[in-house]
């Protein structure tokens, strides 16, 4: 199935892999399905069902103007789920594909559910305020968003080396991913892009983490610049009350990469668990 159309009419390309217990996954920003590979290779060979897909406005979906917002976003993944026939289901979300799993089980419910994961999430919420002081301040998206705007292409080369923990003394992706990274964010759509970024940078997720009924891994980096461990996966951890997670010392936010047969490895194991998240 190359696509699903969504209850309001939206294109989304879909990539659905092996046979057996589906694992859906929700890519990050502003990337597409296509980093999940590695991975879904791995869940085939396994005798279960990888099903990723493209996020309305990214990669080979529609770019529509609206639907941007986490609560079109997860019934986008209902619609995945249902018209995939995805039972007793493990979702997956990387960074802002977090989200959609949370806001999911809140709108849907978690009876086709069996596990959740989470791997350098947005939840449960990112924007700094006197109830959350260790979030990011609004001022760093008013500049991503000013920076975007101005050079959206220039933009990226400087993110993607955050992204993945480029510096001077580190560079545990090669220059092919990098320019790769910065080819899959320019086929998202500018108003997809900026939108996006809003949603996951502004939607607290704090009131969804009692719909995680199910056993959850959250797997995150300690020294991710893009989505800070104390804001997110820490916190995350602490509320939800059937999760186990495992930080990567020293390790940045594109995990999928950076730290792919690792990351492979304990999702595999979680998912060879039986449902148990220790």
């Amino acid at each position: 199935m190359p696509t699903i159309t969504t209850s309001d009419n939206c294109r989304l390309y879909v990539k659905d892999q092996g046979k057996g217990r589906p694992v859906v996954m929700m890519h990050g920003w502003p990337l597409s399905a296509d980093t999940f590979d590695d991975l879904s290779i791995a869940i085939a060979d396994a005798g279960m069902r990888a099903i990723s897909y493209d996020r309305r406005g990214f990669g080979r979906s529609d770019q529509p103007w609206n639907g941007y917002d986490y609560d079109t976003l997860a019934d986008d993944l209902a619609d995945v789920m249902q018209q995939c026939d995805a039972r007793d289901a493990t979702l997956l979300g990387f960074s802002m594909g977090g989200g959609e799993v949370a806001r999911y089980l809140t709108r849907h419910g978690a009876k086709d559910v069996k596990q959740a994961v989470l791997i350098s999430s947005v939840v449960p919420y990112m924007l700094k305020s006197s109830s959350n002081t260790e979030g990011v301040d609004e001022s760093t998206f008013a500049a991503m968003t000013k920076a975007m705007t101005e050079d959206r292409a220039h933009f990226w080369s400087g993110f993607f080396k955050d992204f993945y923990g480029v510096g001077p003394l580190s560079h545990p992706v090669s220059d092919e991913i990098l320019a790769w990274s910065s080819s899959m964010a320019m086929q998202a759509g500018l108003k997809a892009t900026l939108a996006c970024a809003n949603a996951f940078a502004t939607t607290d997720f704090r009131p969804d983490l009692k719909s995680f009924t199910m056993p959850t891994l959250i797997i995150h980096g300690t020294a991710d610049k893009t989505v800070p461990i104390d804001t997110s996966g820490r916190k995350a951890a602490v509320a939800i009350e059937q999760s186990k997670l495992i930080e990567y010392d020293g390790a940045p936010h594109g995990l999928l990469a950076t730290h792919k047969e690792r990351l492979i490895g304990d999702v595999m194991a979680f998912l060879h668990s039986g449902g148990h998240a220790s």
